[in-house]
């Protein structure tokens, strides 16, 4: 049986995001609590990784290569990658997603009797760098950028991972910047995470608009200030944090309109 999760309990969950939006300080976010100015232009969208790129890949390969141990293994991973990242944002004990990653994989198949040898492990690893956008993605920047958007992705990901997954879209053109919260040392939600938009985008929190593929992003992301809209491709109920997206819909074109607007 699988190592239970300290995440698998709902009210440790709430927690623990909770403390997360905390570690910045009180002067950071009392002027975060309030909504976007009325009136105000939005001048750029800042992207969860997984609102651009579709993660499918990593699990069905886990499925290729371990069958009907695959799905246990994919929960597993998909829990403890959470639990690690998060726990070692807390403790100040910072890892990249990249080795965080990997460790929650070695853990996960313990957890599950999963014999993970080295070469399957490298080919699971390696899915990471093989990312590539869902099919909507590359209309809707193109949109957003017609209506005089900067566009960047904000996200948890390694820069290398970013990168190869830019590449691997032939998106390269339609970003103006691309931020990793590995510049601060730590990951969303922490504040300090989302802080980087504003310190690369040069702009005021109201004027970027946080585009979530996650409801705790788009309650982190509330949390700091952003105008927020959720891109909730699999249809998950919204969390119970006192806080909702601004806007929320299956697929990128919801955003477009949210965001185009004055």
């Amino acid at each position: 049986m699988a190592a239970p999760s300290i995440m698998s309990d709902p009210t440790t969950r709430r927690q623990l995001i909770g403390r997360l939006a905390a570690i910045a300080g009180a002067a950071l976010l009392r002027p975060a609590l309030a909504s976007a100015a009325p009136g105000s232009r939005y001048r750029a969208v800042a992207f969860d990784g997984f609102v651009l790129f579709d993660p499918r890949p990593i699990p069905a390969l886990a499925n290729e290569l371990f069958g009907d141990k695959g799905p246990r293994l994919v929960e597993a991973w998909r829990t403890r990658q959470f639990d690690y990242q998060w726990l070692q944002a807390l403790a100040g004990r910072y890892q990249d997603f990249w080795k965080s990653t990997e460790s929650a994989l070695l853990f996960a198949a313990r957890s599950t009797g999963v014999d993970l040898k080295p070469e399957a492990r490298d080919r699971l690893m390696q899915a990471w760098l093989r990312l590539e956008a869902w099919p909507d993605v590359a209309p809707s920047l193109l949109a957003l950028r017609k209506a005089n958007l900067r566009l960047a992705p904000l996200a948890n990901l390694t820069p290398a991972i970013l990168e190869a997954a830019i590449a691997n879209s032939h998106l390269e053109g339609l970003l103006d910047e691309v931020i990793s919260t590995d510049r601060a040392k730590t990951y969303k939600p922490d504040p300090r995470a989302y802080q980087l938009g504003l310190d690369v985008l040069r702009l005021r929190r109201e004027e970027i608009v946080f585009a979530a593929s996650a409801g705790w992003d788009a309650a982190g992301s509330r949390w700091f200030g952003y105008p927020t809209y959720w891109v909730n491709r699999s249809g998950a109920p919204a969390e119970e944090l006192g806080v909702t997206a601004d806007g929320s819909g299956p697929a990128m074109a919801g955003l477009v309109a949210f965001a185009g607007k004055s």
